[in-house]
């Protein structure tokens, strides 16, 4: 490896960034702008056009090269500016936001170009859509107030932060029927039941052991049938809303939770450390989610994490 101090441009030649608004020169074609990156990035003369060849083909830009850039659509501006950010076959890519603005056609494009990318190489994506970085990333930091706070795949933080033993139902039958069941079963701490119009109880049920087999045949010795039995599992959205709280207290119970240990042993966690940002849109500017699609071995991800060159806000 090479360290981004002593040896900067050394690091920077193993390094492909494509920010949220790509570095487009909208006065050039697709073709003259690849060949000024291809320059720029001191790709030999000899090998420029077979890679810009290649990246035109991997970001499926063949039919715009002749093209002005200013007159492409939003989702070809971005596919030119991933190329760039392949042009020279780094090693790692970052790439910020990288699905920002495009249609539903077009991200399908760019996850798809994402997961071929990852095959060959580290492929970093900062973001505030969870749901993207949940289709797309194999692995997730969450960085509060520049300090790591969570670092695993997405199954695993959802697990971490959700309810243990808490289930989702749906029953038939009545709520007062599917109440005097649930008071009957042992390690039973809470419930809430919603009666449908059509003749069926939502039931939330929380407990203190693992009930589901007991109350599988409670319900059937009732004769009320189970229709949907499921363990409640945290989203993305709701762990990092929990990790990245403004309320330092709520964000350290949650990163003891990842740690599998006591809120009372969280003081370590690196939450609440340096000084509260303001927000923006609901989400702390200093907070943000970090997906990486691991091509190459996961040390080089945190590494780079580290130096990556973000505004608080704009990530």
């Amino acid at each position: 490896g090479h360290d981004i101090l002593s040896e900067p441009e050394a690091a920077k030649k193993n390094i492909g960034y494509l920010p949220e608004l790509p570095p487009l020169y909208g006065d050039m074609t697709v073709l003259e702008y690849l060949r000024f990156v291809a320059e720029l990035k001191e790709i030999p003369k000899g090998e420029r056009e077979n890679q810009i060849g290649r990246v035109v083909t991997l970001t499926h830009l063949e039919d715009v090269t002749p093209r002005l850039i200013r007159n492409l659509s939003k989702g070809y501006r971005q596919r030119v500016g991933l190329a760039q950010a392949i042009l020279g076959f780094p090693k790692i890519i970052i790439l910020d936001e990288p699905t920002v603005g495009l249609d539903p056609k077009q991200v399908v494009e760019i996850r798809d170009l994402v997961h071929q990318l990852a095959r060959d190489h580290t492929v970093l994506i900062s973001s505030h859509i969870l749901s993207e970085i949940r289709a797309v990333c194999d692995h997730v930091l969450i960085i509060r107030k520049g300090k790591f706070v969570a670092c695993d795949t997405p199954e695993k933080l959802e697990e971490a932060l959700s309810g243990t033993n808490a289930l989702d139902m749906t029953v038939r039958g009545t709520a007062r029927q599917a109440e005097d069941i649930l008071l009957g079963l042992e390690g039973v701490t809470g419930h809430t039941a919603v009666e449908r119009g059509d003749g069926t109880v939502a039931l939330s049920v929380s407990s203190s052991q693992d009930i589901r087999e007991p109350l599988f045949y409670a319900f059937a010795a009732a004769r009320c049938a189970i229709l949907e039995l499921r363990p409640q599992i945290a989203s993305l959205e709701e762990v990092f809303l929990d990790l990245t709280d403004e309320d330092s207290s709520k964000s350290e119970e949650a990163a003891a939770l990842l740690k599998g240990r006591g809120p009372g042993d969280a003081g370590d966690s690196g939450a609440g450390d340096a000084e509260a940002g303001s927000s923006d849109a609901g989400e702390s500017e200093d907070s943000e989610a970090e997906g990486a699609e691991a091509g190459d071995a996961e040390p080089s991800e945190q590494s780079e994490e580290k130096e990556e060159p973000h505004d608080a806000g704009n990530l």
